[in-house]
Formats: structure tokens, sequence, C-alpha cells
């Protein structure tokens, strides 16, 4: 990507001024990729035909199976925040907004594919056929995990921000040398993208042109802090500075997300190496559950955002231009609700783990020190008295 050399020029002569207002020098959302309007029209112009032909494939039913994922994704994700305000859950990561982004990145890839999630990729999952109920443990506390990775190539949830995007690009650079034919999927978010795992993580990409797409969510807040504060110049104008390739998305267009995201897997398949890719949306709900977004985000700005609700744009593309029934959307919606009980019925009745398993899994031949502790903990176990007044 280039930049416009007179705007390079004039804040080469104006560094006091920049430093002094703070503000940051984010470019206009109009420069990136879009398929689909808010008001779900379809745009096709020179600016889109280099990816046009990514989806010149996806059919009306397609469509309407994309619009399920997002449907479905979101009816789990209320469910689970409502779950933890109930107390069924620690904490709880909200999706919500962010639901086009990762549906259509995760359709995008193919079953030999591996993807290495941050801890709200919930749609994405969706999309690898992990069961909903699976993700839950985790943030009730009876598992690390609750899944198998290796049965639908989806890691398990990385709470450690940044750190699944060294896993991805090892894990790529292995398949590589294996000389398998799939790609590697990263995800994170902006502000992940201050780390140094992730800065790290692009340099071996490139150096070792690992076939690794990361992925970042751009939601503009890493927890409360602004992304006009993080960066300077928009995200994926770093790929450049590592020698690849960087695209900006609309991540409320399921159509463009798909069309950006099989682009840029068949480039890394096809041994050309990584791409990054900056799906440009907004969380309209809290960070977590523990997280309160009044406090530094205005009613305004959400209620402009509300307007682009991706999934709402896909609706009024179903509606105005393909014949999709009436009947589609509610049974749709009977079969979201169906999915939201089921998920609040697993949840209550998880079990709690055995104490002592977390000792278990620790080193794979044992270890003096965690002897020890497991000896320590289970003498601080045995002192709890099992009656109160003689009754059990």
């Amino acid at each position: 990507m280039t930049v416009d050399s007179a705007a390079g020029t004039a804040a080469a002569r104006t560094p006091r001024k920049r430093a002094a207002t703070g503000k940051s020098a984010k470019k206009s959302p109009t420069e990136l990729v879009q398929l689909l309007t808010p008001e779900g029209k379809r745009v096709k112009n020179a600016k889109t035909a280099a990816y046009d032909k990514y989806v010149a494939d996806i059919t009306d039913d397609d469509l309407r199976g994309l619009y399920r994922d997002m449907v479905m994704a979101r009816r789990f994700d209320a469910e689970a925040v409502t779950l933890q305000r109930q107390g069924e859950l620690g904490l709880w990561p909200s999706m919500l907004g962010q639901e086009a982004a990762q549906v259509g990145s995760g359709r995008a890839t193919r079953d030999d594919d591996y993807v290495f999630p941050t801890y709200r990729e919930h749609g994405v999952a969706w999309c690898r056929g992990v069961d909903p109920t699976n993700l839950l443990g985790m943030f009730r506390g009876v598992n690390n995990g609750g899944w198998d990775p290796n049965s639908n190539n989806f890691h398990l949830y990385t709470i450690v921000i940044g750190s699944q995007t060294l896993h991805a690009v090892g894990y790529a650079m292995g398949i590589a040398k294996d000389g398998a034919d799939a790609g590697v999927v990263a995800y994170f978010g902006d502000g992940a993208s201050s780390e140094g795992d992730v800065m790290e993580a692009l340099n071996f990409a490139a150096v070792y042109n690992a076939p690794v797409v990361f992925f970042c969510q751009n939601n503009q807040f890493a927890i409360s802090h602004a992304s006009e504060k993080q960066f300077r110049v928009p995200l994926y104008e770093r790929a450049a500075g590592y020698g690849f390739p960087g695209v900006r998305v609309d991540g409320n267009d399921v159509l463009a997300t798909l069309a950006v995201t099989r682009w840029a897997l068949d480039r890394a398949r096809s041994g050309e190496g990584p791409t990054l890719v900056e799906a440009f949306t907004y969380r309209m709900g809290a960070h977590t559950t523990s997280d309160d977004p009044t406090r530094y985000r205005s009613d305004d700005e959400r209620v402009a955002w509300e307007a682009k609700d991706p999934v709402l744009r896909l609706r009024r593309h179903l509606e105005a231009h393909t014949k999709t029934p009436d009947s589609f959307f509610s049974d749709l919606e009977a079969e979201a609700e169906a999915l939201g009980k089921r998920v609040r019925e697993a949840v209550r009745a998880m079990q709690d783990p055995d104490r002592m398993a977390m000792f278990e899994n620790a080193y794979a031949d044992g270890h003096a020190l965690v002897d020890e502790e497991r000896a320590q903990f289970a003498a601080y176990q045995a002192s709890f008295a099992d009656t109160v007044d003689g009754e059990a």
C-alpha cells in the first residue's frame, strides 16, 4: 500500500503539532473492502473486482447459511452473557457486533486449515463445528478448554494476549516443511497488535514465508483504550514493514470478509506467504462482563454503529435481493431459541471437577515440587470438618 507523498511530507514538517494534539493518522474507513453496504446493497466496481471472483460461487442458499451462522452465534453469545449475569459463569467475553468478521473468515477456511483463536472467536468456533456448550466450561471453571483441538483443527482459547500468533506461525512453518496444502489463521485484536509476541510472529512469518493469515479484528477498543491512542496508521499498513500484503476489510460485511479471507488463504496455500487482514468492526458490547463500556464510549457512537449491524445488513440484502420467505426468518428464530435453551441446560448440568485433578497434567513425568504442592493441598482439604454439630 502506498502513502500519499504530499501528506507524508506535511506530517514530517509538523511533528510537534501531532504530538501536542495526540491525534492519530487514522484514515477514512472508505478505503476498506466492502461488498455489501449497510443498507444491504451489493457493491460491484473496479475497487471490488479483485475480490468479487472469490464469492462468485455464493448462491442465495449460501447467503442464507451465512445469515443463519451469524444469528446462531449471536444467540449463543447472548445466552452466555445472561448466564454470567445469573452467576452461572465467572466471566464472558461477548462477540456482539463482530459476527460478520468471524463467520465470514471462519467459512473461508477448509477442514484441513488450522485456526488459532483468542478467547472471543465464538462465531469461528461455530463455523469449525465446535459444540457451543464446549466453549463455556473454562468460563464456568470446570475445565481448561473443553474440546479436542485436533478434532476440528481449532485450537483451545488463548487468554494470554497475542501468544497464539507465535503458536500459529510455528505450526504454519511446520506444515510448510511437511509439504501440506493447507493454511493457518491466527486471530487477534487491535490491542494485541501492540504486544511483542505479535510483532515477533509477523517477522518470523515473513522471514520463513509461513502459510499463515493474521486476522485482526479491530473493534476499536483494547478494553477501554481507544485505537487512536494505540497506533498512528491503519493496522493493515504494518504488513508492508514486514514485507507482505495487508488489507483492510469491512468487518461488518460478511461477504467481503469471506472474499478477502479466501484470497489470503489461497495465497498461503500456494506458497506466497503470510497476509495481514484487518477487519474494521465495532464491539457493540462490553470487553467482558466485568467491563462497563459506558465509562469510555458515548451512546451516540454505539447508535451509529448499530446502523451498520452485520446481521441486519445481510437480512436487508436477503429480503430485498433474494427470494427468501418470511418463514425462513421465523424458523431460524425458533432454532436460535432452542440453542439458547440447550446451552442454558448444559451449563447448569456441568459437574465440578475433582480438585486434585489440577496437578495431573503440569508435567508429563511428574515433578517433585508439584508432588509437594499436591500433598499440601490434600492436607488443606482434609483439614475441613465433614460434619457440623454432629450432622453431615
